[in-house]
């Protein structure tokens, strides 16, 4: 019966889901039909209703995430569902109200929505009741049946141990990583053989290309680290060239008109959010001045596209005078009106301005300070491929990474980006922007002291370097 089960995961979880969203659209229409009966009537406003629920949870799943258990854990499943939703909800009783014809909206008390509005909110709560149960249920019954996948990590020389093993460590129902074993040790390919999936480590280009070779031969599933070639391949097309398969990979820029929207969206939503958020921006100027009495904005020195150079707004989180180091976990130089500005990303309103100014865009590459700019690309030199577009005040590496993220991982992330621009892609990035609010302590964990006084002794050598250089020239 496990063999069963576990050959079938798939389906069952797609059946699940299907009833997940089952109970999801009853809890709300059902609370509907208090006060309108013709909801579970057939007619057409029940049917446009139907049908706008339908298409906002796929839209919302797809921009959110969908009820993937087994791959995600039970948390993160429950807050892209609830999210999802929550908006879809909004949606479907936004059209109830436009073709809503009967007497409940000239409440007094509920003047615009009716009182349908207080059973939609009971419906919200009860229905992120359902999707907690539905996600934690599905997870306990999925890995009863499904045993952890024996891993496999490759790597370079003894003792190397790539950043994504801390995630890999996250998911030990998915993953049991037994062993790790170097490039050239002579028992690899038996233990290739062993696992059923592989981990890589950064390996020079020509012993990767042999072991991937040998991976996919073997029918084994493979994890490795992004680099350029990766991104590359991923968004290239495959082409038949005179009999001849090949990847095409065409340089994605904007057109003109994705341009003229891009800028529109910029201008309209900078515009509302800066006046939306306002009395935010007001409670928290009068708490930094009320700390330390010292400046409330806080400009600094950041690179956007074609690599110019532009001061970046931001509350002031720091004490004054405080120099341009990065900052690590249990800084003593973040105040205590900026620890819960920078938990709940408030210091970086501001950068609306910015925005509407035309320097940054609401979608972009991460924009970095000038000093870790140089210092990243002495290290990467591709670093400098970023600047492609306009820095952004959100962006894959805003939302999937840290703080802390290395610059390697930045990077990828950012030129993954660049290379699937859309604008469907930049309003999915600006929807999923509000997940960061509900993961604000990983979101803005510090580096660590020793990586602080890693890049400190790395900028001292690049210094020297330069002067070294100047004093030749001269």
């Amino acid at each position: 019966m496990k063999r069963f089960a576990y050959r079938c995961r798939d389906s069952i979880v797609a059946l699940v889901r299907i009833l997940l969203y089952i109970a999801l659209l009853f809890v709300l229409f059902g609370l509907l039909y208090i006060n309108n009966s013709w909801v579970l009537a057939i007619s057409r406003t029940s049917a446009v209703m139907l049908l706008t629920f339908l298409f906002g949870s796929i839209a919302m799943s797809k921009i959110y995430g969908k009820y993937d258990v087994g791959k995600r854990k039970s948390k993160p499943i429950i807050l892209s569902l609830s999210l999802s939703i929550v908006i879809t909800d909004v949606i479907t009783f936004m059209m109830m109200v436009v073709m809503n014809t009967n007497n409940t909206t000239d409440n007094s008390l509920y003047p615009y929505f009716g009182v349908d509005i207080l059973w939609v909110l009971l419906a919200m709560v009860i229905q992120i009741a359902v999707i907690t149960f539905f996600a934690y249920a599905g997870n306990a019954i999925y890995f009863s049946f499904t045993d952890p996948e024996k891993s496999l990590l490759i790597v370079e020389k003894e003792g190397d141990r790539p950043n994504f093993m801390h995630g890999v460590e996250r998911y030990k129902k998915q993953y049991r990583v037994e062993k790790t074993i170097t490039i050239d040790d002579p028992a690899l390919k038996d233990e290739i053989c062993a696992a059923e999936t592989i981990f890589i480590g950064e390996l020079p280009d020509l012993e990767l290309d042999g072991l991937l070779q040998y991976c996919y031969s073997r029918h084994k599933n493979i994890y490795r680290i992004m680099d350029i070639n990766g991104v590359m391949t991923r968004f290239s097309n495959v082409i038949v060239m005179h009999d001849e398969a090949m990847l095409a990979s065409r340089v994605n820029s904007m057109t003109m008109g994705q341009r003229i929207l891009k800028r529109l969206g910029d201008i309209f939503i900078s515009g509302v959010g800066l006046i939306l958020t306002s009395p935010v921006l007001l409670i928290a100027a009068i708490a930094i001045k009320l700390e330390d009495h010292g400046k409330v904005i806080f400009k600094q020195n950041r690179v956007t596209i074609n690599g110019r150079i532009f001061n970046i707004y931001k509350l002031r989180t720091m004490k004054e005078n405080s120099g341009q180091r990065m900052t690590v976990t249990g800084d003593d130089r973040v105040t205590k009106v900026g620890k819960v500005l920078r938990k709940f990303r408030i210091d970086e309103l501001p950068q609306f301005v910015n925005v509407l100014k035309g320097e940054m865009s609401l979608v972009g590459p991460r924009a970095e300070m000038l000093e870790h700019e140089y210092l990243y690309s002495e290290e990467l030199p591709e670093f400098i491929y970023r600047h492609r577009m306009k820095a952004g005040l959100t962006g894959y590496a805003q939302i999937h990474g840290r703080y802390n993220t290395s610059p390697r991982d930045k990077l990828m992330m950012d030129l993954v980006y660049i290379e699937s621009f859309s604008i469907w892609n930049d309003l999915r990035i600006l929807f999923q922007t509000v997940m960061v609010f509900f993961t604000a302590d990983d979101s803005t964990e510090g580096f660590s002291s020793d990586t602080e006084e890693k890049h400190r002794e790395q900028a001292k050598k690049i210094q020297a370097k330069v002067r070294h250089t100047d004093e030749q020239e001269s």
